[in-house]
């Protein structure tokens, strides 16, 4: 191994180039400090690579191939559609590889230094970062650690050719005939719906009672409800125990009601939660404070017990998610420079792609009754609005929460077609401290999905138009 003659001093260093990472790279370089982004695998991490976009761009193509066998109800009929599985892959690792040469040339348009290796901390101000054939000493005065997280694996279900976690799900080169997933969590539903769609016969194990935990039952009703139409098993309070796997399919005996169960499928997807990446960077020899599950412990502004080394996205506590990692990254770049930066998840959205959508932000009622909210909420059907109607998706809903005193909105649900990005406005509501008021007199156009929301701001107020008070 050949070594560095020198250390390399810089202002900041980044350890990731994930979400989290390049967005704090890049945020941290416009402030004026002298940056180096440290990664061993590809720029984007696993949102742009193997999570986040290339499951939505499978989802689209599952979405295309299902709506290109028509809507007999709309007087449209198809034959022989057929998918050749090889180019969706193409398409799909096209998208990726845009995304993440566009992230390569925003990180050298601001002068970011990108180096490729392993890190491991010396102490405070001092990294190596090794490679296959060498090792750099970098000396920093500030430290950002965005290093992700890894599926987790059940010791009874190790990851093989036939039994998958998320990336080799993604990586698939043909449809499958039968998947079982194991987990019903967002990832789970997401890649099975997206199988389903092509036509794949799913069965999705769930050990809670139901999928979907993180929402509300109305809403995991509605998916389930699809999910029933195209053919999926939903199978909830099951335990995965043993699996068998031969050349060309895998055996899955699970526990269900009291009662054994075995069934045969062409692969197995594992979808049971990620750990943080937090372990062999040699955070604990640093003293880096964590919880037992590896947990780095931050304060308002993503700082470590260590003044100088910050942490965020997933080895942080709070949901796996790409958008809060980017904001994280912000605000400790920020912090860095000095600037009065602080994190505050109030008006951060949880986005589902499944069938329908589902997204959430804020407060639920139970939740705002728990923090002693006085609470008015109420729903508006996705199937009174004509933009929905016309795009023969009328099953959802969009649902306020808002403080009873002064209509203050502090959280919303919406389950149906475009619910991911609906759910900005609401975003930007409780951000801004809007009131069901200030949406209700917000022009909508018309037709559209956003109108929507302005209606069921007219129900919370008393005055709705487009249903029976």
């Amino acid at each position: 191994m050949v070594v560095g003659d020198f250390p390399i001093e810089i202002d900041t260093l980044v350890i990731g180039a994930g979400p989290g990472g390049y967005v704090a790279a890049i945020r941290a370089a416009q402030t004026g400090q002298k940056v180096t982004i440290v990664d061993k695998g590809a720029l984007g991490g696993v949102c742009l690579n193997v999570g986040c976009i290339p499951s939505k761009a499978l989802i689209q193509a599952g979405h295309r191939y299902e709506e290109a066998h028509g809507a007999e109800e709309m007087g449209i009929t198809a034959e022989n559609v057929k998918v050749d599985f090889s180019k969706v892959q193409n398409w799909k690792n096209s998208v990726v590889n845009k995304l993440t040469s566009g992230v390569e040339g925003l990180l050298k348009g601001n002068k970011v230094d990108i180096v490729k290796g392993e890190v491991y901390f010396v102490d405070q101000n001092t990294v190596r970062v090794m490679d296959e054939t060498s090792s750099q000493t970098y000396i920093f005065n500030n430290c950002i650690i965005a290093t992700g997280s890894t599926p987790i694996e059940i010791p009874t279900f190790k990851y093989s050719k036939r039994i998958l976690d998320s990336t080799g799900a993604l990586n698939l080169k043909e449809v499958p005939k039968r998947l079982v997933v194991i987990g019903g969590g967002y990832v789970g539903t997401e890649l099975g719906t997206a199988y389903a769609n092509f036509g794949t016969e799913v069965t999705i194990l769930e050990g809670m009672d139901d999928i979907l935990g993180g929402f509300e039952k109305d809403m995991s009703a509605i998916v389930k409800k699809r999910l029933k139409k195209k053919n999926v098993k939903v199978v909830t309070k099951a335990m995965a125990k043993a699996s068998v796997e031969t050349e060309d399919s895998v055996k899955v005996t699970y526990e269900a009601n009291g009662k054994e169960e075995t069934i045969e499928t062409d692969y197995v997807l594992v979808t049971v939660g990620r750990y943080p990446n937090t372990r062999e960077i040699g955070l604990e020899e640093l003293g880096i404070e964590m919880t037992d599950r590896g947990v780095v412990k931050i304060d308002k502004q993503c700082r470590t017990n260590l003044d100088n080394i910050y942490a965020i996205g997933d080895i942080v506590e709070g949901p796996p998610l790409a958008h809060k990692a980017s904001y994280e990254g912000k605000i400790a770049a920020e912090a860095i420079a000095g600037h009065k930066s602080e994190i505050d998840y109030r008006g951060i959205p949880a986005v589902v792609f499944s069938d329908p959508e589902l997204a959430t932000v804020g407060y639920t009622e139970k939740e705002a009754k728990e923090q002693g909210y006085n609470v008015k909420s109420a729903k508006f059907p996705f199937a009174a609005n004509g933009r929905a109607l016309s795009l023969g998706s009328g099953d959802g809903f969009v649902r306020l929460v808002t403080r009873e005193e002064d209509g203050l909105v502090i959280g919303a649900q919406i389950a149906g077609t475009n619910a991911s990005d609906m759910i900005s406005e609401l975003s930007l509501a409780i951000e801004s401290g809007m009131t069901a008021e200030d949406l209700a007199l917000t022009i909508h156009a018309h037709p559209t999905l956003g109108e929507i929301t302005m209606e069921a701001a007219e129900v919370i107020m008393g005055t709705p138009i487009h249903v029976v008070k």
